[in-house]
């Protein structure tokens, strides 16, 4: 289940809450004052490490056959024109 935050419209108080996705309407109760609190965007946690392809498959370099002084090689689509 993820966690939300909400932000209290009354005392501007931030609460994270933990709620199933399917349950979640957006407002909660305030826990310090009772008011309405809404959900807001907050930042993700969300954190890639080590190599992958966010890290190597969007280089700057170009593939095999892309360059004119060296041929496609056997897998490259160039190769097959």
């Amino acid at each position: 289940m993820p966690i939300y935050e909400y932000a209290c419209d009354n005392c501007e108080t931030i609460t994270e809450k933990l709620v199933g996705i399917s349950s979640d309407n957006g407002e909660i109760e305030c826990p310090k004052c009772k008011g309405k609190a809404v959900k807001i965007m907050s930042a993700s946690a969300f954190h890639l490490k080590g190599g992958g392809w966010y890290s190597q498959g969007y280089n700057s370099t170009p593939s095999c056959g892309s360059k004119n002084d060296s041929p496609a090689c056997q897998s490259c689509p160039a190769s097959k024109g």
